[in-house]
């Protein structure tokens, strides 16, 4: 026989119905009426680069759609921690988002220790764009294409050396990785900055850089320089003629996503809503026009393609690091 015990008193009923649906309705009413005052995007990198020029393209128009003020803050520090880490610990009530590169998940916590988990902290929501990796070697060397230059690097160990703006990021990662599967030898001479890498390259001081495609093709009909390999998967429209390093060796891929991400927590009609506006964007002709331009493939990708993109990231990164021999954060 089944006891029961005694019935709930019908006014118990009714206060715990009221607690679920006062702690849940905030949420609701959160995402009905988003945004009803400015958004703030930090960019943890400074002004003028590739993911801030399309930080500020998106934020004009989510500004145009919504009709609130969208306002870019830059904050750039070290592996762009500074400025992740002002996003990831707000309020995620869809006022604070991040535009960053994918580095800052996929990257930055393999590297540095830090005082958050980016990849538990952060929601990604879509991406503007997607900048693509080039690798570009001085002129005068006698090849022209990326098997040919790995086979002269593999005759003549320790003889050519590579330039890398700044350690620790995609401009020497890539090219260590490249190397190491290559099994070829190569000298690096660090610059401060990307515009010093391809100055150096340009003057001949250095035989590699393997960059931002945003800052080689402008030299692409230079006599300088000759650019060799894209590190995207597939290749560029805007260099059909340049075979992807992939061709040459199936599976390797460089590459940078760019675009929004949000506090963990921040209600999903609000992820959807940006979402749903920037990969309708990134699909208008004017802006494909300007990010293939620039070497930067068109962004929107859908939430399960980033979770793949950033998979693949983590793993290419982790194995770069034991290629490169950078020891873990302490």
């Amino acid at each position: 026989m089944i006891k029961r015990g005694k019935p709930v008193p019908s006014r118990a009923i009714f206060v715990l119905f009221w607690s679920v649906l006062s702690s849940i309705t905030p949420t609701i009413t959160f995402a009905a009426d988003w945004p009803n005052r400015n958004v703030t995007i930090i960019v943890p990198f400074g002004a003028g680069g590739n993911t801030d020029m399309m930080a500020r393209l998106a934020a004009q128009e989510l500004s145009q759609r919504f009709g609130q003020t969208f306002v870019v803050e830059n904050h750039p520090s070290a592996g762009g921690a500074l400025g992740t880490r002002l996003v990831a610990t707000a309020s995620p009530d869809g006022y604070t988002l991040l535009f960053a590169a994918s580095s800052m998940i996929t990257l930055t916590p393999l590297v540095q220790k830090l005082d958050f988990d980016p990849a538990k902290q952060l929601v990604p929501i879509t991406n503007m764009g997607t900048g693509a990796q080039m690798l570009a070697i001085k002129r005068s060397l006698p090849v022209a294409t990326l098997p040919d230059f790995l086979a002269y690097a593999k005759a003549n160990p320790g003889k050519l050396n590579f330039t890398v703006a700044g350690t620790q990021n995609i401009s020497h990662l890539a090219p260590v990785l490249l190397f190491a599967r290559a099994g070829v030898d190569l000298v690096m001479v660090p610059a401060k900055s990307e515009p010093q890498a391809v100055s150096d390259l340009m003057s001949g001081l250095v035989d590699l850089y393997f960059g931002n495609a945003s800052a080689l093709l402008p030299h692409i009909t230079s006599d300088k320089i000759r650019l060799i390999a894209v590190g995207t998967s597939h290749r560029l429209a805007a260099a059909p003629q340049i075979p992807a390093v992939a061709e040459t060796m199936p599976g390797f891929e460089f590459s940078s996503w760019n675009g929004f991400l949000a506090p963990q927590g921040t209600p999903e009609p609000i992820v959807t809503a940006i979402r749903d506006d920037i990969a309708a964007l990134a699909k208008r002709p004017e802006i494909t026009d300007r990010l293939t331009s620039l070497g930067i493939v068109p962004g929107g990708l859908t939430k399960e393609q980033t979770e793949a993109v950033f998979q693949h990231d983590r793993e290419a990164f982790a194995a770069a690091i034991k290629a490169a021999r950078i020891p873990p954060p302490e």
